[in-house]
């Protein structure tokens, strides 16, 4: 009875994949938070701020572009198998 039991806690993922999936979450955040912002306190007045550059076309292709690098890591082969 001194056999030893294995433990089998291989991870999925290997360290390049969490490498990559870390910076596809940190795009969509930077995403976000440049697209978040810049409203005004009061209602009533117009702030033409809301549609500048950095949010309508730049935010929205760094979120995109966070997700297919999420992709790629999920789709990237673990070679330490």
């Amino acid at each position: 009875m001194s056999e030893k039991k294995e433990s089998d806690t291989t991870l999925v993922f290997g360290k390049k994949n969490y490498l990559i999936m870390i910076t596809g979450l940190l795009l969509i955040a930077i995403g976000y938070i440049i697209m978040s912002g810049g409203g005004s306190d009061d209602p009533n007045v117009y702030n033409p701020e809301i549609f500048s550059y950095n949010r309508i076309r730049l935010a929205p292709l760094l979120i995109i572009a966070g997700f297919v690098i999420q992709i790629f890591a999920i789709f990237t082969p673990n070679k330490s198998k």
